[in-house]
């Protein structure tokens, strides 16, 4: 298996993601609900944290503790003070700073002097040999780049041999958004606390997040009785999604959906875009494009059912669809513009993607029964702005596409977010970078528009859709790479990914 999917299965995390506003909130609620103290939330952190490095790293002898001047720090001295009870031989670095250390971190501190440990400034010549750091540098507080001696430090970790463990979140790794502002910890592992936050799965979170394992520190009935509208969804979810056919199915159930594109030049998209309609169940899918695409699509796929787009085979269509699908390789030009007038007033669910989207930044309008799949270029276009202000703050973008579009909006990308108008919020953990190629979102929009004439809401969908789409991305990575990925090799995995109730026989 590649290290992606390796990640995928070693972390058991929860699927509840709450706002990085509400973390300090709910960690004093839940300990005051429960009669215990912060400090001993911070030893069962540091605790955990300590387990976990010891279960994966348990040849390393001699470790290196970074330590800041918060909590995070706090828990880094927890951390420190065990592993030399267990025999490690441990050096500990710690920040300056003016001001006291919270009360419950300075209570750490102590305990870790009381012990015998000693506290090393930032400048201090590292040991020569390190087996593994403790990253305690900064928490999920933090929304600015690390400065002076604090991103030297981060620095050295990264540029050193010796694999990282970071404790909560990666130090400079905003919590939140997954932007990275300036300097920013490189980790094998994270070991996150009480609660998932939003920046350890979107943004920049894979590029240094490494495997991410949760604790819930003994809060967790506590927080099942919260609410919070971000989710994180994944391929164990799947089987809740595609449940068994009933015996007596027939075609007519599971949707008729009409796929809209293909101009001069572009009709692998709408191919594509069907033949994914039809490996997640479709039950009929017709495709409407130039009159030359129409020999190479049914020689290709001939379960696909192909006309020439005119005004008249679009009116007929409309009729006769429960949804559609408008946007891939449909093109900017006079052509493309008059399907999408006609089709901006069909009334039963329908998703626009590619230049669907570019076509309605120009003229933005708002349809409660529509899905928006963007990627970060198509969303700027959306709101006016720039992609690097979209990847600023994913989950706020998302919402912001809801508030000027309605319907629901599938912010594409590493970690991509679904948003819709009644205000929930889906990170979804599935695929990987071997996706980072054309067609990708083709396919995409047919799954998700199979799932839409299976009669699935719009945001569930899409959700779905995703997962399936990611998860089939994961299941040909691991079977044969991630470079080279093309997007009709998701075929291959799809089909079995949306019948999860299949059992698999190992080859002899």
């Amino acid at each position: 298996m590649t290290d992606h999917t390796m990640k995928k299965i070693a972390a058991s995390i929860p699927h509840s993601v709450w706002p990085a506003e509400d973390l300090k909130r709910l960690e004093t609620e839940a300990a005051d609900s429960l009669g215990i103290t912060l400090y001993e939330l911070m030893q069962r952190a540091g605790e955990a944290a300590f387990n976990i490095a010891r279960l994966h790293f348990p040849d390393a002898r001699r470790w290196l503790v970074l330590c800041g001047h918060g909590n995070n720090g706090g828990d880094g001295y927890v951390v420190a003070r065990l592993a030399t009870a267990a025999g490690i031989s441990v050096t500990l670095v710690a920040l300056e700073s003016d001001k006291p250390l919270p009360e419950e971190a300075e209570q750490a501190r102590a305990a870790w002097l009381n012990a015998g440990g000693e506290i090393h400034a930032a400048d201090l010549l590292w040991p020569e040999e390190i087996d593994l750091i403790i990253d305690g540098l900064f928490g999920t507080g933090l929304t600015r780049a690390p400065r002076d001696a604090a991103a030297e430090l981060i620095e050295r970790a990264n540029g050193h041999p010796a694999p990282v463990v970071a404790l909560d979140i990666p130090s400079g790794l905003n919590a939140q958004t997954g932007v990275a502002a300036g300097a920013v910890i490189n980790a094998c592992h994270t070991v996150t606390f009480i609660a998932l936050k939003p920046g350890l799965l979107t943004g920049k979170a894979r590029e240094w997040v490494g495997t991410l394992h949760h604790h819930g520190l003994g809060l967790d009935d506590f927080l099942a009785g919260q609410q919070t509208l971000i989710s994180r969804y994944d391929a164990s979810q799947l089987a809740h999604w595609f449940t068994p056919r009933r015996p007596t199915s027939h075609k007519g159930d599971f949707g008729r959906l009409v796929i809209i594109g293909g101009d001069h030049g572009t009709v692998g998209a709408v191919r594509m875009t069907g033949e994914a309609a039809l490996r997640t169940g479709a039950g009929l899918v017709r495709v409407l494009t130039r009159r030359e695409n129409i020999a190479p699509i049914i020689t290709a796929r001939p379960e696909l059912m192909v006309n020439e787009l005119t005004a008249e085979s679009l009116d007929e269509c409309l009729e006769w669809a429960d949804v559609v699908v408008i946007g891939p390789g449909l093109g900017q030009q006079e052509w493309g513009k008059k399907a999408l007038q006609k089709v901006e007033n069909f009334r039963k669910p329908m998703l626009w993607d590619a230049d669907a989207l570019n076509l309605l930044a120009i003229n933005p309008d708002k349809r409660h029964n529509r899905i928006l799949t963007p990627h970060p270029g198509e969303a700027a276009r959306l709101l006016n702005c720039s992609v690097a202000e979209i990847e600023s703050d994913r989950l706020l973008s998302a919402r912001r596409l809801v508030q000027r579009y309605a319907g629901v909006v599938v912010l594409k990308g590493a970690g991509t977010i679904i948003a819709c108008e009644e205000g929930e919020t889906g990170i979804i953990d599935a695929g990987n970078a071997g996706m980072a190629s054309g067609g990708m979102g083709d396919v995409l929009s047919g799954i998700i528009g199979s799932l839409l004439g299976q009669k699935m809401s719009l945001y569930d969908a899409a959700c779905a859709g995703c997962v399936a789409h990611g998860t089939a991305a994961d299941r040909f990575a691991a079977q044969q790479g991630q470079r080279g990925m093309l997007a009709t090799d998701l075929f291959s995995t799809l089909l079995r990914v949306v019948n999860p109730d299949v059992i698999e026989i190992e080859d002899d």
